[in-house]
């Protein structure tokens, strides 16, 4: 169940950081309450996962997470680069992350 809260958790970092570029400085209303709400989530969620993960891992997850997806969504959403050198870079981050998995 720890998992499956720090994946929910990485998801709402996703949520969050793609949210902030739509905020547009905080200067919009829902996008700025939208991304402030998927801000509580995430680390709401952070904390009950880390009931039962390591600290270490358990960051480290959510952080990965967060940044391969709001990568791949600002390759999807904003046009931003997806050269191969960025791309193997995401690809260590998933490593690492499914490292840190197989390793606890």
């Amino acid at each position: 169940m720890s998992w499956f809260l720090l994946f929910l958790a990485g998801l709402f970092e996703i949520a969050w950081a793609v949210g902030l570029k739509y905020t547009e400085g905080y200067t919009r209303l829902w996008p700025t309450v939208g991304t402030v709400s998927a801000m509580v989530a995430s680390v709401a969620l952070l904390g009950l996962a880390m009931r039962t993960l390591p600290l270490g891992t358990a960051y480290a997850v959510w952080t990965g997470i967060g940044a391969v997806g709001t990568v791949i969504l600002g390759i999807v959403l904003f046009g931003e680069s997806a050269a191969p050198m960025r791309l193997a870079c995401v690809a260590l981050i998933v490593a690492g992350i499914a490292g840190l998995k197989l390793t606890h």
